[in-house]
């Protein structure tokens, strides 16, 4: 079994990548159930805070695509049309 995440780890600036492979890794503990409940409440917050970091990268990702600079140096919104 891999190195569990701790919560110092969690307050380490991860990439994108990182955080959601360590959060695929505490969801396939938590359904495998084996671990006690505590460890389930411990693991559980630390998921949640790896999600927390998905989302902020996720939402600074988007932010960026969505300007785009033209010639002049002005930047203008970009929207995506469906």
């Amino acid at each position: 079994m891999k190195k569990e995440v701790e919560k110092e780890e969690v307050k380490e600036e991860l990439s994108f990548e990182e955080s959601l492979e360590k959060l695929e890794e505490i969801v396939k503990r938590l359904e495998i159930g084996d671990i006690s409940l505590d460890k389930a409440i411990s693991e559980f917050n630390t998921a949640m805070s790896l999600a927390r970091i998905c989302d902020e990268k996720l939402k600074k990702a988007e932010e960026a695509i969505t300007k785009l600079v033209k010639q002049n140096g002005e930047v203008e919104d970009f929207e995506v049309q469906e």
